[in-house]
């Protein structure tokens, strides 16, 4: 049994979903991963991590709309010290995820067909959003 940790960095244009299936697998590959498990660590508050359909981009379209309506920018909350988009950030990283466990067969993430890695950004502006990898495994 062997661990690696590793970090990627990915720069967002602002709200929105960012594929970063293909940097978490090139992490992958460049640690000789072969089967084992892979944890995915988003390290901040107003941004967040999912595992979705990749094929069709109404999906992610539809899902956008979905966090407006939980959390809307309008809410009236008392945390605002970051803007109005600061609060409905917090609230949409806490209705989808922070960590993703992601089984690893063959040096490669076994995700099903139509599945992809997502950075979620749930702020307006740009960032650079950082992402704690740890594999665990042979």
């Amino acid at each position: 049994m062997r661990q690696a940790l590793g970090d990627l960095e990915v720069s967002t244009r602002g709200e929105g979903f960012f594929d970063v299936t293909r940097q978490v697998a090139s992490w992958l590959q460049g640690q000789g991963a072969q089967n084992g498990l892979l944890t995915i660590l988003c390290r901040h508050t107003s941004a967040s991590l999912t595992i979705q359909e990749n094929a069709d981009p109404d999906v992610l379209t539809d899902l956008k709309t979905a966090l407006h309506r939980f959390a809307p920018q309008d809410g009236r909350y008392v945390h605002d010290a970051e803007g109005p988009d600061d609060m409905p950030a917090h609230i949409r990283t806490m209705l989808t995820s922070a960590t993703l466990s992601v089984p690893v067969r063959g040096g490669r993430m076994h995700l099903g067909t139509w599945q992809g890695v997502y950075l979620i950004e749930h702020r307006a502006r740009p960032h650079e959003r950082r992402l704690s990898l740890h594999y665990l495994g042979d």
